[in-house]
């Protein structure tokens, strides 16, 4: 056997500091790595209530004239199922994703601001309790928008709309905080040699989020600040009767709202950009242009707000610029997916349950890519505008385009959080019922949009072919959620039986497969060189030929506490 000249780079990590135990240890805690958990699994509670939300309205559409439920308790569902989806569960599920992950992948051993990080977090959970407390006097009902003058106080004058508001404030005070956070981080405490140009894509995704919330969340915090002294201070920014418009609301709220959409897709973009290579044994193809392009996404979708407003009175010129800057921004989204096909392109194909929750999303989110660029010309938009065709396509967009990475990122990291592998067979089954269980509620919605359904009904007359149709998105809306629900039953069985994991199961190109799994509270006790774009392949590969250029015999003697990484 052969004998080390030097060390190998390290994996092994100890704690620094005695830790305390128990639930106190969560609620004081600064590790970015338990907020990082926090985060996710307060995300998806709120996730699975916004699901059982959209159940009930896919129910009550179940059936024409149906009576299941009220129409002001629809209004209230669907205002809640918008706000929990999209305030809290996608954008915050990406920032926990980012809090445990972000310092791992750039060799940092914690956020540049642990205090502030941990405040992000306590803030995001005070807007959830504010907003679903609202359900024990009268929810909001004025849709997630909350247009005026149905959010006002003569239409909504309940404590529900001034619960959003406080949703709204709180949540994106969160947002700003963390954005902050994850930009000071990876500005100042990368790894050494870990450049600009050798960041990982999901880096590149968190810091074009940040940056994008840094710009658009004090908007909409000025805009419902706004809405709140109009509903209390007997300001009139947005009543027309006294001077105000309501146009002013849309375009403040979108000029959010958009930016709000890449906000959402952007990270997930970047978790694609890291499983792809992963999974197709060979490096990204086209690094600069995805990072490139992530860029340009993040400049083009602050020009293209006005497309959501269409309707309104808009000069043509407006109009004409509007749809041009929407179909720019598809050109930076195609070179993504170019290059992700690229990537797969006579790649070593392993089909694991990450890869397919990233091909499901390239496929869904496609459509959802293809509908918007019909919905960006404006006179086909004056046809669709407000029907169901809209909701097939954000649903396409969202689903497809955030929650499917995400349940990718579940996959793929959940060995480095818990040390344990999730069931194979388990992911299979959820990623099939998930990916069909879209399809079959939301395509058919094209359908029902382009047949005259107006979105936010609760109910429809049995005309042409609308109840089938309905029953179809209703029966998939269930498939969807058996999806969900076996990716949480394998999970919980994971965790008590799933098979032990090891520091790299994956063979993985990130940092973070450089530590234990699950890491230590110090994340490295050694911070490797960083050399290139994948540093665990780099780090293998050196691993490799030490071991090949070392003599044919003799015993091999390791240092203590160095370990060989994916050999």
């Amino acid at each position: 056997m052969a004998t080390y000249a030097a060390p190998i780079p390290q994996i092994s990590a100890h704690h620094v500091e005695h830790q305390s135990e128990g639930w106190t240890s969560w609620i004081t805690t600064t590790d970015h790595k338990k907020i990082g958990i926090m985060y996710m699994v307060l995300t998806f509670i709120f996730f699975c209530l916004g699901g059982t939300e959209a159940l009930l309205i896919r129910l009550q559409l179940g059936a024409p004239n149906n009576t299941l439920v009220s129409p002001t308790i629809y209004n209230q569902l669907f205002t809640m199922h918008g706000t929990t989806m999209i305030f809290l569960f996608i954008v915050p599920m990406m920032a926990g994703l980012a809090n445990y992950f972000l310092p791992l992948m750039i060799g940092a051993r914690d956020m540049a601001y642990p205090r502030l990080n941990a405040l992000s977090f306590w803030l995001l959970l005070a807007g959830g309790l504010v907003f679903y407390a609202s359900i024990f006097w009268s929810p909001p009902e004025a849709g997630w928008t909350s247009y005026p003058p149905l959010s006002s106080a003569l239409y909504s004058p309940s404590g529900g709309q001034d619960a959003w508001i406080y949703l709204v404030h709180l949540t994106g005070l969160s947002s700003i905080l963390g954005a902050i956070n994850f930009y000071a981080t990876v500005a100042n405490m990368r790894a050494r040699g870990m450049s600009w140009g050798r960041l990982p894509l999901f880096i590149w995704a968190m810091l074009t989020y940040s940056v994008l919330i840094i710009f658009a969340m004090p908007v909409i915090a000025g805009a419902v600040t706004m809405l709140l002294t109009d509903r209390h201070f007997g300001t009139h920014w947005f009543d027309p009767a006294q001077g105000g418009s309501p146009l002013l609301w849309q375009n403040l709220f979108w000029f959010f709202g958009h930016p709000e959409v890449y906000i959402m897709v952007l990270p997930g973009f970047g978790i694609v950009s890291e499983i792809l290579p992963v999974f197709a044994r060979k490096p990204i193809f086209g690094y600069k242009a995805i990072a490139a392009s992530t860029v340009a996404i993040a400049f083009l979708g602050f020009l293209t707000w006005a497309h959501h407003m269409f309707t309104t009175p808009i000069p043509e010129a407006i109009l004409v610029f509007v749809m041009l800057s929407s179909f720019l921004i598809a050109i930076p989204t195609g070179v993504k997916m170019l290059n992700w096909i690229a990537t797969l392109w006579h790649g070593t194909i392993e089909f694991k349950t990450p890869l397919l929750f990233c091909v499901g999303f390239i496929a869904l989110f496609l459509i959802g890519g293809i509908s918007g660029v019909f919905l960006a010309i404006f006179p086909v938009d004056w046809q669709l505008n407000e029907t169901y065709f809209v909701v097939a396509h954000i649903h396409f967009v969202l689903v497809g385009g955030a929650v499917f990475p995400i349940f990718a990122a579940i996959y793929y990291w959940f060995p480095k959080i818990t040390g344990r592998m999730l069931g194979e067979g388990l992911g299979r089954l959820s990623f099939w019922l998930m990916f069909w269980g879209v399809l079959v509620t939301f395509l058919i919605q094209h359908v029902i949009g382009m047949d005259g359904m107006p979105r936010r009904v609760y109910e429809y007359d049995n005309v042409g072919h609308l109840a089938l149709y309905n029953q179809i998105s209703t029966v998939g809306s269930f498939i969807l959620a058996a999806g969900v629900l076996v990716t949480v039953l394998n999970v919980w069985r994971s965790l008590k039986i799933g098979a032990i994991a090891g520091p790299d199961p994956w063979k993985a190109n990130t940092l973070e497969w450089f530590t234990t799994s699950p890491p230590p509270v110090n994340n490295f006790d050694v911070i490797p060189r960083v050399r290139s774009v994948e540093p665990m392949r780099d780090i293998r590969r050196e691993v490799q030929r030490r071991t090949s250029s070392s003599p044919a015999s003799g015993s091999a003697t390791v240092p203590a506490g160095v370990t060989q990484v994916g050999v």
